[in-house]
């Protein structure tokens, strides 16, 4: 899986840093992908960041 984000609509609100910190940074009006690549085992963390994401910035490639 690969995360992208879509940083027109992301506002750095943070849920998806809350959600997975290890993979999501948020700054002051955008955020960073920290890897962009994530394991399987983080699947449920980032699945959830995406589903909060306040704006729907975010979303899952699959490969």
């Amino acid at each position: 899986m690969r995360v992208e984000v879509d940083r027109d609509l992301c506002q750095g609100h943070g849920m998806c840093e809350m959600e997975a910190p290890d993979v999501f940074e948020a700054g002051r009006d955008t955020v960073t992908i920290l890897n962009p690549t994530p394991d399987e085992s983080r699947r449920a963390q980032v699945e959830a960041a995406v589903r909060y994401c306040p704006t729907q910035a975010l979303k899952i490639v699959e490969d």
